[in-house]
């Protein structure tokens, strides 16, 4: 649970005279975070004393106006289970429509480039939907039968360029880690502390800066994330032959899918029609996952102080789209539903915002709201949450 906002700025530390280099490290098999910066575990500690007393008393003054988490997971039970029938009809409903947008957006060509380019748009928001399609089937949710789910997964991730079965354990890594702070780089976007961004070298605030710029986190990076890094098991490398299956054999089927299709309507024709849908497609899903958890009423813990159920419910957003983008984004905007209990299929989401309205206002977020969130890029241990560098550069 974060703190309340206080009303002064709280005065941040001098920085140190000896500024350590920010080197990337990756977690553990099991999720353990070895240190984004020298020296992080001290500091760690250190945030963790000034942390609690404030996360008591805020846990405190909110349970009488906020569901248990724990209680309301349990409570959600009943949405969890697939409908097959429902779930064949949703992943029809998607592919189907995704495949004669690509045909007719190739057929348009013959009209001029920039006809045909205005069908990618929609074929980019079914590409997505198959996304998330795949999704649920990496939870288990999408139908009843693991096998079904792990299949279908695999074929969808042919087409969104997504190694099944590599993606879906650093997902769940994710899910188990959400909002801890001690246990940040696999399946999220990386974020700095404000301690832990003062700590870096002028070379190393550089890169962070450039890392988190709007056209590199929501243009290049989307483009290299899944052409480029889904196509090695990035972050698990080093456990064997096992690691490496999904990933190659993804990346085989993709070759082959591509290949076949070439043969069908030529290199370039390929190349205009499939990678601007793919390329925005690809950006649509990360600003998705950043709005998801990076925004003003997000939380984050360290050691003790974080907890699986609260940091689901209140780490995440609740991204309250249009009905027509909603359905193209499969309800993943009830996200603080969605980390609460994954195993919900995403056409019932809406019904549990339906029967506990109370959950409606727990980290909503608007579409117009959503914009101001590119501006968050640090977190602050003292206020507990997150702020940009000019709130930083007004305060030292």
């Amino acid at each position: 649970m974060r703190n309340p906002r206080k009303k002064g700025r709280a005065k941040l530390p001098k920085r140190s005279a000896a500024l350590g280099s920010w080197r990337e490290s990756r977690p553990s098999a099991k999720g353990q975070c070895h240190g984004l910066v020298p020296g992080l575990r001290p500091v760690a500690a250190e945030i963790r004393s000034e942390m609690r007393p404030t996360l008591e008393t805020h846990a405190s003054a909110q349970s009488d106006t906020v569901p248990d988490a724990r209680a309301l997971a349990h409570d959600l039970t009943p949405y969890r289970g697939a409908n097959p029938a429902r779930s064949l009809i949703e992943l029809a409903i998607t592919l189907i429509p995704f495949i004669l947008l690509w045909l007719a957006m190739w057929f348009a060509l013959d009209l001029g480039y920039w006809v045909g380019l205005l069908l990618a748009v929609p074929a980019a928001g079914f590409l997505v939907r198959l996304f998330l399609i795949q999704h649920d089937c990496g939870h288990g949710a999408f139908f009843r039968r693991r096998a079904t789910n792990d299949w279908i997964g695999r074929v969808l991730g042919v087409l969104t360029l997504t190694p099944y079965d590599y993606w879906k354990r650093s997902h769940a890594v994710h899910h188990a880690t959400s909002g801890n702070l001690d246990r940040r780089g696999i399946g999220d976007i990386d974020t700095l502390t404000v301690r832990e961004y003062l700590s870096l070298s002028w070379w190393g605030r550089l890169w962070y800066r450039i890392y988190r710029h709007p056209l590199v986190l929501f243009g290049i990076g989307p483009a290299y994330l899944f052409a480029l890094q889904f196509r090695l098991p990035v972050g698990f490398m080093r456990e064997g032959w096992r690691a490496w299956v999904s990933p190659m054999a993804t990346n085989a089927a993709i070759a082959i899918t591509v290949a076949v299709v070439i043969w069908v309507v030529g290199v370039t024709d390929f190349l205009v029609v499939h990678v601007p849908i793919a390329l925005l497609a690809a950006s649509i899903g990360v600003w998705l996952f950043y709005v998801q958890h990076q925004f003003d009423e997000t939380a984050w813990a360290t050691g003790q102080d974080w907890n699986v159920h609260d940091h689901a419910l209140h780490g995440s957003s609740h991204y309250d789209l249009p009905k027509v983008l909603r359905w193209f984004t499969a309800n993943i905007g009830v996200h603080h539903v969605h980390h609460l209990c994954s195993r919900i299929p995403f056409y019932r989401l809406q019904n549990v915002l339906r029967d506990h309205p109370e959950l409606g206002a727990i980290g909503r977020l608007t579409p117009l709201q959503s914009l101001k969130c590119v501006r968050l890029v640090l977190w602050d241990e003292v206020e507990q949450r997150l702020i940009s560098f000019s709130d930083l550069r007004n305060r030292l």
